[in-house]
C-alpha cells in the first residue's frame, strides 16, 4: 500500500493526528499535496523558515508568513472548509514539543479536528511524541525506495551510453543504493558517474557508509580477506555462500552462530564472507548502543537496527556475542532491565526483520547465551569450529608460509594442538625475527594447553549438538582429547 493510499484511509476515517516519519520531506509533502488535490481536500504545510505553504483562500491569508508554531496550530481551524476535509503538515515540528503551551494547543486542536475534519500531520525524521499526546497520534513510517524506484532514479541520472550497467551489474548498483533517500541516491549515482563514468557499486557503497560514521553505532569493516585466506571450514563456507547466493523474498537467510575454540578462524570467516560475495560487512557491537540516559539504550539499539536494514543486503558481524549478552538473565537486578529490553529488541529483529542482513555471530562459551537466542528461525545453524585437523592445518600452513614469504620446505614444529591463529603467529614471528619456524615456535603456547579444561568442556558440549564447520553433518567428539605436554593425541579427520 502506497503512502497516499494509507493517508487517504486515515483522513477519510477522521484521524485528527498523524506522525509521519520520513527523511524525505519534500517528496512526502508533494505526495500529500497531490492526494489532497485529487480528493478536493484543503491542504497547507508549515515550517519555521517559510511559514505556511500555498493553499489559497482564507487559510493562506490567516497563516501566511507566520513563523510562530503556536499560531500555526491555533489557525489550523481556518483551513477546514465547510464541506470536505483539510490537512495541515507541520515540518520538523518535533523540535517545538518541549513547550507545555504547544503540547496543550496540539491536544486542543486534535480534539477539534474530529469535529471539523482537520488532520494534523507532523513530518519528522524521528518519532518523539510527548506522553500527553501518545494516544492521539498514529505513527506512519514512510517506506524506503524499492528497486523499481531506485532504477527509475538511476535511469534519470545515467543517460549516456555505457553509464548504466545491465543485468547483474545493475542489480549490484541498486543493492548498494538500497535504503538511500532520493537525494542520497542521486548524489551517489552522480559521484559514480564522475569518478568511474558508470554506476560502480563500490562508489555507491562508499557514500552509503557515511550514515554509519555519523551515528557511530555500526562500523563498516574494510579489509581484503577472502575464503582463499582460510584453511578448512569447507562445510561452513559452502553453506553460507549457497544460502546468500540463493536468497529470495520467499526464502531469506537469517544467519549463523559460530561456536568454537579461540583463534580457530571464526572472526576471520565473518570478515571474509562479505568480500567473497560482494557484500559489505557491518560490525554489530551491542556495547556501542549502550546509553547513559533512561531509554537511550533502547532507542540507540532501534536506530542501529534501522541502519542495518538500510545497509542491506549485508553481513552483520557480532564478535564474542556471549560477553555482550552475559548480563541479560540478571538485568532486572543489575541495570533495571535495560539489557533484557535491548536483547528482546535484537531477538525480535532477527526473527521478523524486513531487511536482508545475514548475521554471523561468534561465541567462545555457549553456556552464557540465553537459550532463546539459538532457537530455529532466528539463525539458520549453529556451527562448531574445532581445532583444525591434519588436512586443515596443512592448508593453513601453506597460506601463511606464502603470505610471509617463508621457505615452504623447512621443518615445522609439532602442531597437532594448534589453532589457525597460532600457525599464523608462528609464521609472523619467524619472518619478524628472521628465524626458522622451529625456533619461532618456542614463543607459542597453544590455547589447547593454556585453557585445556575449558576447550575440553566446549568440545564435549558441542558433540552431537552443533554442525561441523569442516565437513557436512553434526560435529562428533569421537575419541579425541585435547593435547597436553607428553601425551600422544589421535586427531585424524576420521575421528571428527
Amino acid at each position: 500500500m502506497t503512502l497516499s493510499e494509507r493517508l487517504a484511509e486515515y483522513v477519510r476515517a477522521c484521524f485528527s493526528g498523524l506522525w509521519l516519519q520520513s527523511h524525505e520531506h519534500d517528496d512526502a509533502i508533494q505526495e500529500i499535496a497531490r492526494l489532497c488535490h485529487d480528493r478536493n481536500w484543503s491542504f497547507a504545510s508549515w515550517d519555521v523558515d517559510r511559514g505556511l505553504g500555498r493553499t489559497g483562500g482564507a487559510a493562506e491569508a490567516a497563516l501566511a508568513g507566520t513563523a510562530d508554531p503556536l499560531a500555526a496550530i491555533r489557525a489550523a481551524g481556518s483551513i477546514a472548509p465547510d464541506d470536505g476535509a483539510a490537512v495541515l503538515v507541520l515540518r520538523n515540528f518535533h523540535r517545538f514539543l518541549g513547550s507545555a503551551e504547544i503540547v496543550q494547543a496540539i491536544d486542543t486542536q486534535l480534539a477539534a479536528g474530529k469535529q471539523n475534519r482537520t488532520t494534523l500531520i507532523i513530518l519528522s525524521p524521528v518519532v518523539q511524541i510527548p506522553p500527553e499526546l501518545e494516544r492521539q497520534f498514529t505513527v506512519v513510517a514512510v517506506e524506503l525506495h524499492g528497486s523499481d524506484q531506485l532504477e527509475a532514479i538511476a535511469r534519470a541520472i545515467a543517460t549516456e551510453p555505457g553509464e548504466l550497467p545491465e543485468g547483474e551489474g545493475l542489480s549490484a548498483a541498486l543493492d548498494a543504493a538500497a535504503g538511500m533517500t532520493r537525494m542520497e541516491a542521486e548524489n551517489a549515482f552522480s559521484l559514480a558517474l564522475v569518478r568511474e563514468t558508470r554506476l560502480a557499486p563500490h562508489v555507491i557503497w562508499e557514500l552509503k557508509t557515511q550514515g554509519l560514521k555519523k551515528s557511530g553505532l555500526l562500523e563498516l569493516h574494510r579489509g581484503g580477506e577472502s575464503f582463499a585466506d582460510l584453511g578448512g571450514l569447507e562445510a561452513l563456507k559452502q553453506f553460507c555462500a549457497r544460502a546468500l547466493r540463493r536468497r529470495s523474498t520467499r526464502a531469506r537467510p537469517r544467519g549463523v552462530l559460530l561456536l568454537g575454540v579461540p583463534g580457530s578462524g571464526k572472526s576471520a570467516f565473518a570478515k571474509a564472507l562479505g568480500n567473497e560475495l560482494g557484500l559489505p560487512t557491518i560490525v554489530f557491537d551491542v556495547g556501542r548502543m549502550k546509553g547513559g540516559l533512561v531509554g537511550q539504550t533502547e532507542e540507540r539499539t532501534r536506530q542501529a537496527l534501522r541502519q542495518l536494514t538500510a545497509m542491506s543486503p549485508c553481513v552483520a558481524f557480532g564478535d564474542e556475542i556471549e560477553k555482550l549478552l552475559a548480563g541479560v538473565s540478571s538485568s532486572g537486578q543489575s541495570d533495571g532491565g535495560v539489557s533484557a529490553g535491548q536483547f528482546g529488541t535484537i531477538l525480535s529483529y532477527m526473527n521478523d526483520q524486513e531487511g536482508d542482513a545475514f548475521f554471523v555471530l561468534t561465541a567462545n562459551d555457549v553456556s552464557k547465551l540465553p537459550p532463546e537466542f539459538t532457537r530455529a528461525e532466528r539463525l539458520d545453524g549453529v556451527f562448531f569450529v574445532d581445532l583444525p585437523g591434519t588436512k586443515e592445518r596443512e592448508a593453513i600452513w601453506k597460506i601463511h608460509l606464502g603470505h610471509f614469504d617463508l621457505d615452504p620446505v623447512q621443518r615445522r614444529p609439532r602442531d597437532i594442538d594448534w589453532t589457525g591463529a597460532e600457525v599464523r603467529a608462528c609464521c609472523r614471528l619467524a619472518a619478524l625475527l628472521d628465524v626458522p619456524l622451529i625456533e619461532a615456535a618456542q614463543n607459542i603456547v597453544p590455547v589447547a594447553v593454556t585453557a585445556g579444561e575449558s576447550v575440553e568442556r566446549l568440545r564435549s558440549w558441542a558433540s552431537g549438538r552443533c554442525l561441523s564447520a569442516d565437513r557436512p553433518g553434526l560435529y562428533t567428539r569421537g575419541n579425541e582429547v585435547t593435547a597436553k605436554p607428553g601425551r600422544n593425541v589421535n586427531r585424524g579427520p576420521s575421528n571428527n
